[in-house]
């Protein structure tokens, strides 16, 4: 009994994270402004958080996806990935809790030190896991950095299409390129809020303008009609809930981590409250339109209220920011602007791939299959069976899993569902249809195309000709350098 008793007093003394558990009073105003608008680490900024990166962007692809899942598959589908990218974002924070706590047993510090991903498969499993997760999870921020800034463009395009959607890149990566001031997810505080307002905005502008909008003339739904598109659809809403590669650093962020358990499922619950609608009602509105109109703004008339849009591009662009920084030897350096200029190099490849592949929609999906369903689904189920699969390591957890899952038993059966599946049905016939539909989009548009996806402009003609030169014949409309009017 005793020793029962010192495992608990144990438990509780080094699952105490002292550095990062006093919110601090602040001393005055420019503190207290500080504090409100900058440093953040409470349990709501964490949902904050959680809920804008979550779905971003990517809430203008799903109705998109819902054209080529059908209704009833669409909204299936949201539910059950939002179930399971809750369960595997409780994986991680477990794995990062048991990862920290065995660090402070040994007097580590991290006080300067932001928990990465990576390092909590490295402390747990050792480096073959560590540099598995590490080219999986940097290669999927990446790529989700380049879709925010493909999205960027392409919506400031149907607020301007003055410039084509390449050129909008070029301006909206330099803009982005100013996150590498942004130190940590403590600072995202009055940005993580206003991107969760602007998400919210933006999904129940959808919502209502569609239904005011009413469906089109003879509006078809003949969803799903292939299984190429059946299956990139659901690797769009698999990519859509599969955000959670950030879930360290925002876990490390907060002043209590292990509080983070059920943030990610409370977020995931708001974020359906504004997928399912929009989605729903755009895709009854417009139906197989959407086929060829990836982003679901491009379908709605121009309006004051539609041209408001937010983007969430630091959230994917931090945590590479943390591991080049540990790279290049710079993570501990107190000076801003150094750390500031050593971040720029990681922006070059992201501009660079959001100019070569333009292609907002399919490169959700082909990221979703290929990147997602390991970096945030497979990896995280598996590395918490292998971390306790011993006996004497699964008693002596710092977290156990509760009744309700069925214990050991029961997270085990889950995370072994979980793997199966999205292996299969994610990675394999996922990753055949998405890269069949990237091909085709390539094949069709190019690389580097201008502008993907934009509606040929109007044919300017010239004037007639005089009456008194009857062999003059008209000028040849003219050629917009733009016009793309194939569709994938």
């Amino acid at each position: 009994m005793a020793s029962g008793s010192d495992k608990v007093v144990e438990t509780v003394i080094v699952g105490n994270y002292v550095e990062m558990e006093t919110e601090g009073e602040p001393k005055g105003i420019k503190s207290k402004v500080s504090s409100l608008f900058w440093h953040g680490g409470s349990v709501y900024d964490a949902w904050f958080s959680c809920a804008s990166n979550q779905v971003a962007q990517v809430l203008l692809t799903l109705p998109y996806s819902f054209s080529q899942l059908g209704m009833l598959s669409g909204i299936l589908f949201q539910l059950f990935y939002g179930l399971l990218g809750s369960w595997t974002a409780y994986l991680i924070s477990i794995l990062y809790v048991e990862y920290r706590t065995r660090k402070e047993r040994e007097n580590v510090d991290f006080r300067n030190h932001v928990i990465q991903w990576f390092e909590v498969l490295d402390g747990l499993l050792g480096k073959h896991w560590r540099n598995v997760g590490l080219a999986f999870n940097c290669t999927f921020l990446l790529f989700g950095s380049v879709i925010q800034l493909i999205a960027c463009a392409s919506n400031i395009y149907y607020i301007n299409d003055n410039l084509d959607k390449r050129t909008w890149t070029y301006i909206f990566g330099a803009c982005c390129a100013t996150t590498v001031f942004i130190p940590s997810f403590h600072n995202y505080r009055i940005w993580s809020f206003l991107g969760l307002i602007m998400t919210t905005y933006a999904a129940w502008y959808l919502t209502i303008a569609s239904l005011l909008h009413g469906q089109v003339e003879r509006v078809q739904h003949s969803g799903p009609t292939k299984l190429t598109l059946y299956f990139t659809g659901a690797t769009n809403i698999l990519y859509t809930f599969g955000g959670h590669a950030v879930t360290v650093e925002i876990m490390h962020a907060m002043w209590k981590p292990q509080k983070f358990k059920a943030i990610y499922l409370i977020a995931t619950l708001y974020v359906l409250t504004l997928t399912l609608p929009s989605a729903a009602a755009v895709y009854w509105a417009f139906g197989d339109m959407l086929l060829n109109h990836s982003n679901a703004f491009s379908l709605l008339p121009r309006t004051p209220f539609r041209d408001m849009a937010f983007i969430t591009f630091g959230f994917a662009c931090t945590p590479l920011y943390f591991v080049w920084e540990k790279a290049i030897g710079m993570h501990e350096c107190k000076s801003l602007c150094k750390r500031a200029a050593a971040r720029l190099p990681v922006v070059v490849p992201i501009w660079f791939l959001a100019i070569i592949f333009p292609f907002f929609g399919p490169i959700n999906s082909a990221v979703g299959s290929l990147l997602v369903s390991f970096t945030v689904y497979i990896i995280p189920a598996l590395a918490h069976m292998f971390t306790f699969r011993s006996a004497t390591v699964r008693e002596n957890a710092v977290e156990q899993p509760p009744k309700y899952f069925g214990r050991w038993v029961g997270t085990y059966t889950i995370n072994v569902f979980v793997v199966v599946w999205v292996l299969i049905i994610g990675f394999g016939f996922g990753g055949w249809a998405s890269m069949t539909n990237f091909i085709h989009q390539i094949d069709t548009f190019g690389l580097f195309t201008k502008c993907y996806q934009c509606p040929p402009p109007a044919l300017v003609a010239s004037p007639p000709p005089p009456n008194h030169d009857l062999n003059s014949t008209a000028a040849a409309p003219l050629h917009h350098p733009f016009n793309h009017t194939h569709r994938p």
